[in-house]
């Protein structure tokens, strides 16, 4: 709650509530006054890049002060994770299987997310299992993207691992750590298939 009014998300540089546009619900993100830059702008266009690779919430209007996105109605990834149980293996398999493959999409754009080495806010899963990666406001064109390698650490080593594990078995953490190395000096499309492989995922995500 903020001044009374519900929201979705607060951060350094917005918050975001539920909104109505046209009748339709749609999540929108507010500028503070505070934040470290002048526009909504920019996280627009990163996030409309994003898009063009089916990856995020589809942005529909971006100004100066506002970002006018697709409502995505799900909980942050950490608190989906607490409301597993040990039957639940086959949806955390889909649920990493949808969010590697967005990465990698991110990744072969050039586009880096920025926050995915931690993340539980910007990591979005709905009832139906649909993951969602949103909030674009620390992504860049210009740094070297590791957006698979940041998400993957997160699930297997991060404070969900341990969560993660006792719902799904996975292979030994060394050999995908080798696994993780290759794709990251690589990039390539052999090298990641390489890694779902090893991980049991689906390669037809791609």
């Amino acid at each position: 709650m903020v001044d009374g009014l519900p929201v979705l998300g607060k951060g350094c540089v917005g918050i975001v509530t539920r909104a109505l546009l046209d009748n339709k619900p749609v999540a929108l993100k507010i500028r503070r006054g505070d934040a470290d830059r002048a526009t909504m702008v920019d996280e627009g266009r990163l996030l409309r890049l994003a898009n063009s690779v089916g990856v995020g919430p589809g942005l529909i209007s971006a100004t100066k002060n506002f970002l006018v996105m697709e409502f995505f109605d799900g909980l942050p990834l950490f608190r989906w994770v607490d409301r597993l149980s040990t039957r639940n293996g086959s949806r955390v398999r889909s649920v990493l299987n949808q969010l590697l493959a967005d990465c990698f999409r991110l990744d072969a754009i050039g586009l880096d997310h920025g926050e995915l080495s931690h993340a539980p806010r910007n990591v979005l899963v709905n009832r139906s299992g649909r993951a969602c990666v949103v909030d674009f406001e620390s992504a860049s064109t210009t740094r070297r993207v590791a957006n698979v390698t940041s998400l993957l650490q997160y699930f297997l080593f991060g404070k969900i691992s341990r969560r993660i594990r006792a719902v799904r078995k996975f292979p030994d953490r060394r050999t995908v750590v080798r696994l993780l190395s290759g794709y990251k000096a690589e990039q390539s499309v052999e090298s990641f298939q390489a890694l779902l492989r090893l991980l049991d995922l689906d390669e037809r995500f791609l």
